[in-house]
């Protein structure tokens, strides 16, 4: 099968799926961590977190005003965050 091929049986599927005429093979479903939450609960700066998860700060007040979410690593450290606060105190000291 081309990649052509490929891509058309995949917008096919797609449009189906939204038509409700398939359903999925599978759904991912994930939370997004709300950024301002946790600083909250940890009681720090948009600059003391930056420095900790080693982003900007600009990066922080994306996540916090829902412009933009935390992906890959920084979505992670910030659920083991949100479920360990200790962890924040762990990686600010590195």
């Amino acid at each position: 099968m081309s990649i052509f091929d490929e891509l058309k049986s995949s917008l096919e599927e797609a449009a189906e799926i939204k038509q409700g005429i398939r359903r999925p093979a599978r759904v991912a479903r994930y939370e997004v961590a709300n950024v301002k939450e946790i600083r909250a609960q940890l009681n720090v700066s948009q600059q003391e977190l930056a420095a900790a998860l080693g982003t900007s700060v600009d990066a922080i007040k994306s996540w916090e005003s829902n412009r933009r979410n935390p992906t890959g690593l920084a979505a992670k450290v910030l659920a083991t965050i949100k479920d360990n606060p200790a962890f924040f105190h762990e990686l600010a000291a590195h």
